[in-house]
Formats: structure tokens, sequence, C-alpha cells
């Protein structure tokens, strides 16, 4: 069997010249079609590559979730140990000594010696819960490294100095009434 292009050139309907321009033409049209055809692209592949990093990154999210929690766990146990450990007594408790924790006014009874050192900062009251205790001042830095919201800040604590007060070289008079 011989091509329709042969037997056209038999049959003297087209020359030998047209013959080979056209197959000049069609072998061009297939060079430029093969060079701009686009790669073919597996799609089952690609679907399950996709698939595979999309379970990577859920992985990924859930781990750190978890070592999150665990971290916060740690770090809870460790504030109830340094508590525990070096907690110290709050004396007869015939004085009561108020502040605030959490937005809300609280109490703790406590002797006159133990106001004293509250009032100085060197015991500092910790929360735990519903429960109060007292903790030496370097103990409480520790614990506020981990959790500064169980850590009690007394007025001595916030009294800073603002550099950029226009007033500070002035002193208020004694007698000053509003």
């Amino acid at each position: 069997m011989s091509s329709l292009q042969d037997q056209l050139l038999k049959a003297g309907l087209v020359d030998g010249k047209k013959a080979k321009q056209i197959s000049k033409e069609k072998r061009k049209q297939q060079k430029v079609a093969k060079k701009s055809a686009q790669p073919q692209v597996d799609e089952t592949k690609a679907a399950v590559e996709q698939a595979r990093a999309e379970k990577a990154a859920r992985d990924r999210a859930l781990n750190a979730e978890r070592d999150a929690a665990a971290q916060k766990k740690a770090i809870a146990a460790q504030i109830k140990q340094l508590v525990a450990n070096n907690r110290q007594p709050k004396g007869n408790g015939d004085i009561a000594y108020n502040f605030t924790f959490a937005k809300k006014i609280k109490s703790l009874y406590v002797s006159e010696a133990v106001r004293d050192h509250l009032a100085a900062g060197r015991l500092v009251i910790v929360g735990l819960g519903e429960q109060f205790e007292l903790v030496p001042r370097v103990i409480a830095d520790k614990i506020a490294e981990r959790d500064a919201d169980m850590v009690v800040r007394t007025a001595t604590d916030t009294t800073a100095v603002d550099e950029d007060d226009p007033y500070a070289d002035y002193q208020i008079p004694d007698d000053l009434m509003w």
C-alpha cells in the first residue's frame, strides 16, 4: 500500500515539487506542535503529593499543640513544686492584708511580722487556684518568669518613676487640699 501522496503522483494529479512542499510543511507543523506541547503531568501523582504535604502540615500543627500543652503542664508542675518547697508560715492571722488578684480584692490574715515583710517586699503572695501562699522574693521572681499572673504585685513593685514626667523636679506640698 502506498500513501495517498504517492497515488496522486502516479495519477499525475500532483507534481513532485508540490508533494515535497506539502511534506515539508507537515514536518514543520509537527515540530512546532511538539515544542509547544505542555509536558504531561500525572494528576494522580500530583494529588498524592498534595495529600502527603497536607498531612505533614496537619501532623506538624498537632505536634506543636501537644508540645505546647506538655510545656504548659511542666511549667505548672514547676511552679507548684517551687511554692510547696518554699512557702512561709502566715503567722497567727490576726491582721487582714488586702491585695488584688485577677482584678479582685482578696484578703489574707497574717501576723504583724509577716505583714511587715510583705510591705518591705521580702515576702510575696503567690496564688495557686483559690489558695494563696507566701514565698520569698527570689522564689517569686522565678515563678514570675514562668507565669507572671500567679504572682501578686504589690504597690512597691509598681512605683516606677516616669522619665518623661515634666513635674518630676517639683515636690508636692504637704498642705495641699483638693
